[in-house]
């Protein structure tokens, strides 16, 4: 992976938010990927949702697999902790991290080859266990490593840019994610920094798994008339059910809502996440109803974008597994060794 070092100059003016930091201090070394590549994009809303929430460095770890998509940790947040796994692994080190620590943010990003092929296994009970993480996945619909194979996400009606058929079904991972545990499911488009800003923002204070499959375009191999993953296929097909916003605690409400109707939500951290409705009919708390709404847009050509579905009951894998508030990784060895007296009073509990 190549690596350049940004230059140290910029601007004394510069926006901080509550840590006293700028956006610069949330970037990372510059992108090597394809000029107009819609990671990059995604790579930039990140910066700019982490900076709005004013997180620390350290108190983030970001993880990726193998792919373009896995490249774009090198280009955000370059102060925070960081792994790059084996090819669609990176959901057994974002579960081992967070066992251990519990108190970091982490923050996943893969691609639609790392997630829903050779990763697809890891990718299912990830959701099912529910993981305390974000996870982005930047999708394409296209192999751009191996030179425009069609991944597991390319629709059937899509075509390669030499015109060559997709042979097979494509996996809906917004869908997939519902069926299978993740109380966060968004859909958003690269290029749409006005929706996928507050809904990283959103996902980044919500407790439990939260899923975002980003349609990132791949401008090399998967941009061209035929493709369904293209940037004028998703211009021309959008249909945004909402839009959020996230006001973080103690932060006065004040925002303009659009028509239709607005729904209020608390959620752990003391944040409130506010969706306004553009489809009135829809209700993102009834996973029926959503992956209802992803088939009917499907049957019609249209891509969903926005919230999608939202479980209000937040829950994580430490809830489940009633694991000490204490993460594991600060336990001391009188913490896990008490001695005799303790272990009779436990093995006395299983008679």
């Amino acid at each position: 992976m190549s690596f350049i070092k940004k230059p140290n100059a910029r601007h004394p003016n510069l926006p901080k938010n509550k840590l006293g930091l700028t956006r610069r201090d949330y970037e990372g070394a510059l992108s090597t990927l394809c000029a107009g590549c819609g990671h990059d994009s995604v790579s930039s809303a990140i910066i700019e949702a982490c900076f709005q929430l004013s997180i620390p460095a350290h108190r983030l770890a970001k993880l990726s697999g193998i792919g373009c998509s896995s490249k774009t940790p090198t280009y955000f947040l370059n102060k925070s902790h960081g792994f790059n796994s084996v090819h669609g692994r990176m959901p057994s080190v974002a579960t081992g991290a967070n066992l251990a620590n519990r108190d970091l943010y982490y923050l996943g990003v893969s691609g639609d080859g790392d997630t829903a092929s050779i990763g697809l296994g890891q990718f299912c009970h990830i959701m099912r266990r529910r993981l305390n993480m974000v996870y982005i996945c930047e999708n394409n619909g296209t192999y751009g490593l191996t030179k425009g194979q069609f991944s597991a996400t390319n629709d059937k009606e899509s075509k390669s840019r030499k015109g060559v058929d997709n042979m097979f079904e494509s996996i809906d991972l917004a869908a997939l994610a519902i069926q299978l545990g993740a109380g966060f499911v968004a859909r958003s488009f690269s290029g749409d920094k006005d929706q996928l800003i507050p809904l990283i923002r959103a996902a980044l204070s919500y407790k439990g798994f939260a899923f975002i499959d980003v349609i990132s375009p791949c401008v090399t191999f998967n941009n061209h008339a035929q493709s369904t993953k293209s940037y004028e296929y998703f211009r021309e097909h959008n249909e945004a059910v909402g839009f959020l916003d996230v006001i973080p605690e103690n932060e006065e409400i004040s925002v303009n809502y659009a028509e239709g109707k607005s729904i209020e939500v608390n959620v752990h951290d003391g944040s409130k996440m506010l969706l306004h409705k553009l489809n009135k009919s829809y209700d993102p708390g009834s996973r029926r109803k959503a992956i209802g709404k992803i088939n009917d847009s499907r049957d019609k050509g249209e891509i969903i974008t926005g919230l999608i579905y939202l479980d209000q009951n937040e829950e994580d894998l430490h809830d489940t597994l009633l694991t000490t508030e204490k993460p594991l990784n600060q336990l001391k060895k009188k913490d896990l060794s008490p001695g005799l007296k303790k272990l009779r009073q436990v093995n006395k509990s299983f008679s």
